[in-house]
């Protein structure tokens, strides 16, 4: 029993870092794909590039999704970035980003997955579009407001830190400032971890206990199908 316990272990773990490597050659096709295919010139691909090989992706699989989000790829899949608007079961406006190569594929999937809720329901008025930056700094002692004034961010709010002793933000942007704010902060000695566009609410619902955890239980779900991408809440 023991050694079956254990095969099925590492069988769970050897999928948990598959899912996180397709996360992240994703993001850099995502990334790729909005902008410019090189990280000098692009710093949201260069920070998905980064966090890829803090991850051992190998240089060969980074490249080809640089190539497949640039358009160069050359295995005939043309991705798209999908945006789904929908209400969980829990009456929780959600957004909902997929990367597809089969739009007539993905939508009924996802249309599935929220049987309970409402899928298509429009809630993209409760969210403003920002650019988001997580990133961490060495100096546990940094002020984060000084930080996200000197670097143009409009926001800040705390972030778990990786290490101990030192410190972590998520800085809040207006989207055209996401790549000079990027820039600044990694100027500045932060390291990060995420650079990319996303959504925040305007006002966030604050949920009891239960029906908070039932929202995470439900949106793991959906994060587990392979074209999630993204997923974007009102909640608190």
């Amino acid at each position: 029993m023991g050694r079956q316990w254990l095969a099925k272990k590492k069988e769970i773990n050897a999928n948990k870092r598959a899912k996180i490597t397709s996360k992240l050659v994703r993001e850099i096709t995502v990334a790729a794909k909005m902008g410019l295919p090189d990280p000098e010139m692009n710093a949201r691909l260069a920070v998905a590039v980064e966090a890829a090989r803090k991850q051992s992706v190998s240089n060969d699989v980074i490249q080809r999704a640089i190539k497949k989000g640039g358009g160069g790829g050359g295995d005939g899949a043309q991705l798209e970035l999908v945006t789904y608007e929908a209400m969980s079961p829990q009456k929780v406006p959600v957004i909902v980003e997929c990367l597809t190569d089969n739009r007539n594929r993905t939508a009924p999937d996802m249309r599935s997955l929220f049987r309970d809720g409402q899928f298509g329901a429009k809630v993209m008025f409760y969210f403003n579009q920002v650019g988001l930056i997580v990133a961490t700094h060495p100096k546990g002692d940094l002020d984060r407001e000084t930080a996200a004034i000197e670097a143009g961010a409009q926001d800040v709010v705390p972030w778990e830190p990786g290490e101990e002793g030192s410190i972590g933000a998520r800085f809040v942007t207006d989207p055209q400032d996401l790549d000079p704010v990027t820039k600044a902060l990694r100027a500045a000695g932060w390291s990060v971890t995420q650079s990319e566009f996303g959504y925040v609410p305007k006002e966030r619902m604050e949920l009891d206990e239960a029906t908070r955890q039932a929202l995470e239980n439900f949106l793991e779900h959906v994060d587990d199908h392979d074209d999630c991408h993204r997923i974007y809440t009102g909640a608190d």
